[in-house]
């Protein structure tokens, strides 16, 4: 059966076929067309076998890896390899695969190193339906997001105005799946807790990065010509995001956030 002993021997192929599409997608995909192919194939074959580790893990453990720490990190580093393969796909950004392998490679040593998996039940508040859409969409909006900030770093380092076309579909994006994952959230907690909301840390982080994607998307409709406050809005963006996700577990509110699993 199928455990966190077994991580690594799906981790390291999936990272080996990633880092080989990184490199295929580093060459002009204008000049070799058919490079961009093969990147993009490397990257799937590298999420099958990721994504299969993650089913087959699901199956064994009898619930759904989504309740701890190392497991959503888990998840962070499919998606972030699916986002970025969407990306490249789109706009043959020929950083954008190397980067998010880093990304993901470093998500997968912290949980080689520190994998943080508790036992196979979930306690009464995570058994529902919306558990699974739920988290699912926020991370995958993280992944997109994640995206978005690149674009920022990059633009800013190269004070190139041009990413910001691409980065406004995923803001877009992102934001849709942040938004279906706080509505999904708040049936949740009228079904665990009997409200909608409960301005519990873990929600008022949740707002106020939502609140910052439509900000930067408000910058992009009246400020059209600037480019540089929306590249540091979307690296604010994601630092928020960080915030919401794990930083709010280092606050001494944490203790009796309703969010508080384990």
């Amino acid at each position: 059966m199928i455990s966190w002993i077994h991580f690594p021997f799906f981790a390291l192929p999936a990272l080996l076929c990633w880092a080989c599409g990184a490199a295929f997608s580093a060459r002009d995909c204008v000049r070799h067309p058919r490079t961009a192919g093969i990147a993009l194939a490397l990257t799937v074959c590298g999420l099958i076998v990721y994504g299969s580790f993650i089913a087959l893990f699901w199956h064994a453990l009898g619930r759904p890896p989504l309740r701890t720490m190392g497991e959503t990190r888990l998840w962070y580093s499919l998606f972030m390899m699916l986002s970025g393969a969407i990306v490249y796909r789109c706009w043959h950004y020929r950083w954008i695969l190397g980067v998010s392998t880093v990304v993901a490679a470093v998500f997968i040593l912290v949980n080689i190193l520190r994998p943080e998996i508790h036992d196979q039940s979930l306690m009464p508040a995570l058994q529902s339906l919306w558990f699974v859409p739920h988290v699912t969409v926020y991370i995958f909006s993280y992944s997109i997001f994640g995206c978005a900030a690149l674009m920022g770093v990059v633009g800013l380092w190269r004070h190139d105005a041009s990413y910001l076309p691409s980065a406004d579909p995923l803001v877009r994006i992102g934001i849709l799946f942040l938004t279906l994952g706080m509505l999904s959230g708040c049936v949740w907690a009228k079904q665990a807790w009997g409200s909608f909301w409960n301005w519990d840390p873990k929600e008022t982080w949740a707002a106020a990065t939502w609140c910052a994607a439509l900000l930067y998307i408000h910058l992009r409709l009246r400020h059209a010509d600037r480019w540089r406050w929306p590249y540091i809005w979307l690296i604010i963006t994601f630092v928020l995001l960080q915030m919401c996700w794990y930083g709010v577990n280092l606050l001494p509110s944490a203790a009796s956030s309703m969010h508080a699993y384990s």
